[in-house]
Parts: C-alpha cells; structure tokens; sequence
C-alpha cells in the first residue's frame, strides 16, 4: 500500500508544515508507514543514523515509540534525543548530517499531534511530502515495541551553544524577564540560555498538562495574564514559545504581546538583511520601512518560505533571512555580526527571534516600545472559526472569488470599497482605505483563520471581529 493510505479517510495528512491528525488517529500503523516511506524515500542505508525527538503532548511517547519501530525495522540506527524543541533537533540533525523525526504537533490542540521530516539538509519540501504520500510500504501485521532508552543530551547541549557563542555574555544583563514556561519543550533551555546572557528569569504558569499556545492567534486568557504579569512582576520583557519552540511570543512591559511578524521585522533588521522573505499575511510595515532591498512573498508554510530564501541565495544575495507572522523565524545564510559567527538554521525557530528582540531592547535603553515606535504605523490581527472543516470554508472562498460583487457585498459595510484580491493562498482582500482582510483554511487543523491589518490596533481588531461574525452568519 501507499503510505498515505494507510491514514484512510482519517485527519491524519501533511499541512503547512509537517504530518498532522487526531492523536488517536496516528496509529502505529500510520505513523510506522509514514516514517518508512521517509526513510525509503531518502534511501537510508542500513546502519545510518537517524535522529529522533519529540515533546511533551501525553501522546508523543506513543508515537514516537512506532517511529523507533519503523527505524529500527528500516535497519538505521536511533538516535534518540529525547524531549526538546523542534529547531533544536533540526540544528543537530544538521550539525550531523543524518535525517531526522520529529514527533509534535507544535501548537494545536493537545488531542492532535504530527510528526515532522527533516533531511539531513533541513526541512522536507513540499515534493518530498507528496514522494512519502505516494510511497510504497509494507507494515507488519504485529509491530515489536522499541525501547527508546535514555536520551542523548548532545543535541540540546549544542543547540544551546548555538546562542552563547553568539551572543556577548552580557547580551541580557540587568534584564527581568518573566517566562510563561506552560508546556513548552524548551522551557528549561530557553531558561538556561536567558540567565547565562546575564538575564533574571521568572517563571510563569508551568503546567504539567499540555496546553495549546497559539501565537498567531493569542487567547484572551493569555493576553489577561500577561497584563497581570507585567503589573505584578516589574518585568523588562516577558516571553514564551508554543509547544515545540519554533515560534515565539514576546510582550514588552506592560504585557503587551507583540505580533510575530513584527518581531519578525526586529530581528531582520538585528542582521541587517539585504534580502527577507516571508508569507503572504505578512504586515506591510515590512515593505514600508525601507529597511531591506529585497522582499519576497510565499504561499503561506514553512516549506514556502524556504523554497524563497533558496532563491534569494541563488541570487547573490548574502544576508538572507525569512520568518512568518508566527514569530518563527529562518537564518537562510551564515551570518557574522560583530567579529561572532551564526550558522544557517533552515526551519522555524523560536529562540533566536526572542534573544534578537531583547537584546535590541536593552541596548535601545527604553525598551520593547521604542523599538517599534521606529516601524511604519501598520498594525495586525487575527482570528479563526474553530471546528470549520474545509469543505465549508472552501465554498465561501469560491463564493467571493468568483461572484462578482460578493466580496463588497460581504465586507463593504466593514472595510468599505475593495481595491484588489490578491489569490496566492486563500483570499487577501486590500481596501481603497489601506486596510486588509485576510481569509483562508488552516493547513494544520479545521479551522477558518481571518486576518486583518490596519492603521491602529483598536482598528484591526475590529476588523477581524467583524469579518468573522460576518462569515460565521454566511457559513450559517
């Protein structure tokens, strides 16, 4: 059979970036399927190593045990690195040169999970995953349980030096950071790297239970926390990743949680690059600063974004990053800032987005606001429809893409006259007033996502307030 038929008609299939599902639909059979056509399709030999990591859902011990099983079957040797954050595991998979799985499902509910591929030269693309789908794959009928051992350190240990040999060692000195640890795999590196670049940690909310932090879509629970935080604790800065550490969420003093792919833009400017490439939802502000000669728009998806910044590099371009409105951020070349040296890391990354945004804070001398004071006056939002399969969400997207005058009809009354439609994924809708709605399915869970960008917060907000109640009553 093909590996992808192994999932049937389940959730279990790839999204923006990486294989996602209900927990209890990533069978072992599934998952052993999958990472065998991995394996197949990158032809790894007997005795090769592959790396294996995982993070805290109460389901990734599972799946990451028939994971081992398929290694093992395939004849590879497992390397396991135990629980910690995706770019970790990537940078050492890297580091080695061998392939590697991730077991996360990175920010989606805890009863979802996935896995995610990396070749030894980073992230699968877009036609790997479609290559693993198609491959052919025979799983036993009865699949021995592996024993995972103790994890190897290593990976952790250089991945945390990956930080400290860049940044001076009083990077963050002076600094009060408060750390909303939750269920985050890095949560005890993170905290290590801070306080040996001179920060003080406090941490905030650390639970044993898995909880689904969303930084593209932050709760108003999370956003009533950190504003009680900040009034509470004194901080400089607090900060927090989702579940697998590839994106960020950073809030300045007040408790204000900055948006990813204004961070984003912080930390393009922290490495002064000639060349950024990020997706499509992405504030104009990074346009509209003048900072970077060449900007580049993807589909939205990590593998896009690289996909990017691999031309940008074939270019001659030389100081080339990317990230997403996520927070995740992408070094796509070696970087040298002041006589330190920072490898390329090709995935998502959570960590170096937060220590640029720091740093520039404490050397700016007033902290998080000052440093966005200096950026264009374009402000973002963003909501989701939860439970909205795409089979309904996609009728709607038809509807305003190709009935003529649904698009005013729908959001006239919200954002006014629309001016043009841009169709690189989903539906952008640009208004004659400057703003922005954003529509499009979620490629990791049924969701609806809605964005929009405005000349004030207050302002996008509504917007995303608005567009929902609007497509919710149309969906109804």
């Amino acid at each position: 059979m093909k590996a992808r038929e192994f999932a049937g008609n389940s959730s279990v299939r790839f999204g923006t970036s990486g294989l996602r599902g209900l927990a209890a639909e990533l069978s072992d059979a599934v998952c052993f399927a999958y990472v065998s056509a991995f394996l197949r399709m990158l032809g790894t030999s007997s005795g090769d190593e592959v790396a294996l990591g995982m993070d805290l859902r109460p389901s990734s011990p599972g799946i990451a045990s028939a994971c081992a099983a398929a290694i093992h079957h395939h004849g590879a040797r497992i390397d396991f690195c135990g629980r910690l954050s995706t770019p970790a595991l990537a940078f050492y998979s890297a580091r080695k040169r061998i392939p590697a799985v991730m077991v996360t499902g990175s920010h989606i509910p805890f009863d979802r999970n996935g896995i995610k591929f990396y070749r030894a030269e980073g992230e699968i693309s877009k036609e790997d995953e479609a290559a693993i789908g198609e491959t052919e794959i025979a799983v036993p009928e009865a699949l021995a349980p592996v024993c995972l051992g103790s994890p190897n350190p290593d990976a952790a240990t250089v991945y945390i030096e990956r930080y400290l040999s860049f940044f001076p060692q009083d990077a963050l000195s002076g600094m009060k950071i408060g750390f909303y640890q939750h269920s985050s795999v890095a949560r005890e590196a993170l905290t290590e790297i801070l306080e040996r670049l001179g920060a003080t940690v406090t941490p905030l909310g650390r639970t044993d239970a898995f909880v689904p932090v969303d930084t593209e879509a932050v709760s108003p629970d999370d956003i009533a926390r950190a504003r009680g935080w900040a009034r509470e604790g004194g901080f400089d800065a607090l900060i927090s990743t989702d579940g697998d550490a590839d994106r960020p969420l950073i809030a300045d003093q007040h408790g204000n949680w900055l948006r990813g792919d204004v961070v984003g833009i912080l930390c393009a400017s922290f490495f002064r690059a000639d060349a950024v490439v990020t997706t499509v939802n992405c504030t104009t502000a990074l346009e509209k600063c003048g900072r970077f000669p060449c900007v580049r728009r993807t589909r939205i998806g990590s593998p896009y974004v690289i996909e990017g910044i691999k031309s940008c590099l074939e270019e001659g371009y030389r100081r080339v990053v990317g990230f997403e409105p996520n927070g995740g951020f992408m070094l796509g070349s070696d970087i040298e800032r002041d006589g330190c040296f920072m490898g390329a890391l090709l995935t998502r990354d959570a960590v170096l987005p937060i220590l640029c945004a720091l740093a520039m804070a404490r050397s700016s001398g007033a902290g998080l606001p000052e440093c966005l004071e200096r950026l264009p006056p374009r402000f973002t939002a963003s909501g989701r429809l939860a439970a909205c399969p795409v089979e309904k969400s996609g009728v709607v997207l038809s509807r305003l893409k190709t009935h003529q005058g649904a698009v005013e009809n729908l959001f006239g009354k919200i954002g006014g006259r629309p001016l043009h439609q841009n169709e690189t994924d989903g539906l952008r809708i640009s208004f004659e007033n400057g703003e922005i709605i954003h529509l499009r399915p979620s490629g990791n869970a049924p969701e609806f996502r809605i964005y929009a960008e405005a000349a004030s917060q207050a302002r996008a907000d509504m917007l995303v307030r608005a567009a929902l109640a609007a497509v919710e009553e149309n969906l109804s």
